[in-house]
């Protein structure tokens, strides 16, 4: 039976396709799911989104044999953002930002597109990568029908950084201290990522903040991206106090 690769192009699902094909496994075709912002721009971090179509995928296939399909909605995040309520109670209101339980993000932008990809690949094996110290994660994931290289090797984060660097496929979108990967516009992501965002991509920290001004619910559940911008120019007046009076 066929080996198919969930790739995210990070550091464990990366590592999960080495390891495999160091020890024998043979891995048949990686599948990545894009998702776009809108017609022009990835949700990936744009040094991560280079480094995938730039680097990961032709080295895959050079150094692996392993084929990339790319799979993608026939929408994007603002087309879904901008999409009016047809039901009672919300007609005419946009969705604006996903909700954080049952975000549509997830559902009409990545599993939707995925399990039309499913209705045609036939029978296959699904590795994944999970690293040997994710320990929730890894009760979810282990059931039939899928490899977990990294945890059948005691492979943890950590190596799996080592191990995609040796390899030449770690991504530069990790190098100023990221241990994870996700989209760029992501309510669930950590504050640090949203300041970083603001910090190293303003074009993209604005285009939020455009979408904040006319969405129906907050950014998070309690902060709007303005909230978030406000602190954010706080903290910038006291470091620049601190450097004029330190």
């Amino acid at each position: 039976m066929k080996k198919i690769a969930s790739c995210s192009f990070g550091k464990d699902s990366l590592a999960a396709i080495i390891v495999s094909e160091e020890n024998g496994i043979h891995i048949d075709e990686a599948v990545y799911c894009r998702i776009m912002f809108d017609n022009e721009i990835s949700a990936e971090p744009p040094e991560h989104e280079a480094f995938i179509h730039e680097v990961a995928i032709p080295k895959l296939e050079k150094d692996y044999g392993i084929k990339t399909t790319i799979v993608q909605a026939k929408e994007t995040y603002c087309e879904r953002f901008f999409t009016v309520y047809q039901r009672v109670g919300k007609v005419g209101q946009i969705y604006g930002f996903p909700m954080r339980r049952g975000a549509w993000c997830n559902s009409h932008l990545k599993l939707r597109p995925i399990a039309d990809w499913k209705r045609d690949a036939g029978d296959y094996i699904t590795v994944v990568g999970i690293a040997a110290d994710e320990t929730e994660r890894i009760e979810r994931k282990t059931v039939q029908g899928k490899l977990l290289p990294l945890v059948e090797h005691g492979i943890n984060e950590a190596r799996a950084f080592d191990i995609c660097k040796k390899a030449g496929l770690l991504s530069p979108a990790y190098s100023k201290g990221r241990t994870r990967l996700g989209c760029w516009f992501c309510h669930n992501q950590r504050i640090a990522e949203l300041r970083r965002l603001r910090k190293e991509h303003p074009e993209l920290w604005d285009k939020l903040l455009q979408l904040d001004k006319v969405s129906p619910c907050r950014f998070t559940q309690r902060a709007t991206v303005g909230d978030f911008e406000e602190r954010f120019s706080q903290e910038d007046r006291q470091i620049t106090l601190f450097d004029y009076f330190g």
